[in-house]
């Protein structure tokens, strides 16, 4: 078996092995970009529903739940950075795209809220 028929048969496996293993790198990114983020004056946005932010959250954060977030843009401001986080990394990254695709720049996801935590 060649290389070829060895990434055809096993594509999958790698695709997903490189999603998390982004995930993973992005999320040590904005961990170590923390200190700069909050000295820039960084709104930090929890994008989990109401009631898994009120079990548990992160000094520091709002929430805004992911479902409400189009509707609630006016309360983040396009000028200091937003920092999103979520359970996983995955409400949190489509929160990014709709951010951006509004307009704002300067937007990190973080993923799990708990990495605020330190």
């Amino acid at each position: 078996m060649d290389l070829l028929d060895l990434f055809q048969k096993y594509w999958p496996i790698l695709a997903v092995a490189l999603w998390f293993g982004y995930k993973w790198w992005n999320s040590k990114r904005v961990v170590a970009l923390l200190p700069e983020l909050k000295k820039n004056g960084a709104l930090f946005v929890d994008v989990r529903s109401a009631a898994e932010f009120a079990s548990a959250n992160a000094p520091g954060t709002i929430n805004i739940p992911l479902q409400e977030l189009g509707s609630r843009l006016g309360e983040i401001p396009k000028s200091s950075p937003v920092v999103l986080c979520c359970a996983s990394g995955t409400r949190s990254g489509m929160a990014k795209l709709l951010l951006k695709k509004n307009g704002y720049r300067d937007v990190y996801n973080i993923g799990a809220w708990g990495k605020f935590l330190g």
